[in-house]
């Protein structure tokens, strides 16, 4: 027997990642917020497993309904037994159906959710479409990623398969893989006249995950749509207009830009949301959650990239001071600068490279 919060379960033969718990936490805050404003939420977990989720979503964030859907026919017992020994006979209902079916039947039968949880392997975007079929508008849909080679310019053959994106190598290319999936979701959104807007965007070390708000009007515009270029020569990063391409050089050395996109460049947060996060896991006590999610609150609304220390002490020839210095130094220089949750060793800030190396190098011994 398995405790996760509040749920009881066996695994059995399913699925279940334990170092995923955070991710789970998140989701579940994030629905208990939209459940308290909205006063009504129903779950759609497309890929259930073992059905922690779904236990979580109505035991944690008080889901009136949850549909834990497995497309494994094997998994179906542990499944239910879980869900049956956890919640009331009509709060849930079980499927092992393929979840892109589950998602147009949905559509068929104006049967739209709150919550769309689609966790599976590999790339999310053969489920982003269905899954925008499957959820009301203003509700929350979750999305996966395990193909990190892909959207961190390993593999970019796949990249532009999947994606219909270049995506090329550089110090902040975790960061490009969330977005490279939220500019994917609002271009598959915008296709049909409708938008996302991202609540949150998490990058576990090994994963991406990324839950958004689906709207009824687009919200894809050429300042938060486009490409991100890289100087390889200086190290600074440009945000590039689709109708600046041919014109993307680096305003430092005049070198062209290693281009990647086109991706989403606007907020990787909802700021809003995220507080309202913040004051549910303080009132539950989740602590470690708080930490977290006052990182994501403080780089919210920060350019799309960031610049490691190990990137800064490279090219600057110098011995790096700790973040917290370079932070306050670079805020007391006028720039919005801040930690990132994607990376320890790195900041972002709306200052380039070489400021950030000015800001190191003022650093002396016995100043923190």
């Amino acid at each position: 027997m398995t405790i996760e919060g509040k749920a009881t379960f066996h695994i059995g033969s399913a699925f279940y990642n334990p170092n995923a718990e955070t991710v789970r936490d998140l989701a579940v805050l994030a629905a208990a917020v939209y459940r308290r404003d909205r006063g009504k939420l129903r779950v759609l977990d497309a890929m259930a497993g073992c059905g922690v989720r779904s236990l979580r979503y109505v035991l944690e964030s008080q889901a009136d309904f949850a549909w834990a859907n497995d497309s494994n026919s094997d998994i179906q017992t542990v499944l239910n037994e879980n869900l049956a020994n956890g919640l009331k006979t009509e709060q849930y209902q079980i499927s092992d159906r393929d979840a892109i079916r589950v998602f147009f039947d949905c559509y068929n039968h104006q049967d739209y959710y709150d919550l769309v949880d689609v966790d599976g392997f590999g790339s999310p975007v053969p489920y982003v479409y269905a899954s925008l079929s499957a959820c009301s508008i203003g509700g929350l849909i979750y999305l996966t990623s395990t193909d990190g080679r892909t959207v961190t310019g390993r593999a970019s053959e796949n990249c532009v398969a999947d994606y219909g994106a270049v995506a090329r190598i550089h110090p902040a290319a975790h960061e490009q893989g969330l977005r490279l999936i939220l500019g994917n979701v609002q271009q598959q959104a915008a296709s049909r006249g409708m938008g996302i807007v991202p609540v949150f965007s998490y990058f576990t070390g090994q994963t991406y995950r990324v839950m958004v708000r689906l709207v009824s009007s687009i919200q894809l515009t050429e300042q938060n749509y486009g490409f991100l270029g890289f100087c390889h020569e200086c190290g600074t990063y440009y945000q590039v207009d689709w109708r600046k391409l041919g014109r993307s050089n680096c305003s430092l050395d005049q070198r062209s830009l290693v281009l990647s996109g086109a991706m989403w460049l606007g907020n990787l947060h909802d700021a809003d949301q995220i507080a309202e996060m913040i004051n549910v896991a303080k009132d539950w006590n989740w602590t470690t959650q708080v930490r977290l999610l006052e990182l994501m609150y403080a780089e919210a609304e920060m350019p799309p990239y960031f610049y490691t220390l190990g990137e800064i002490g490279r090219r600057g020839k110098l011995d790096i001071p700790k973040s917290n210095y370079l932070i306050q130094t670079l805020q007391n220089w006028g720039y919005r600068a801040s930690l990132t949750h994607i990376d320890q060793e790195a900041i972002k800030t709306d200052a380039d490279l070489p400021t950030c190396i000015r800001a190191a190098k003022s650093y002396s011994p016995g100043r923190s």
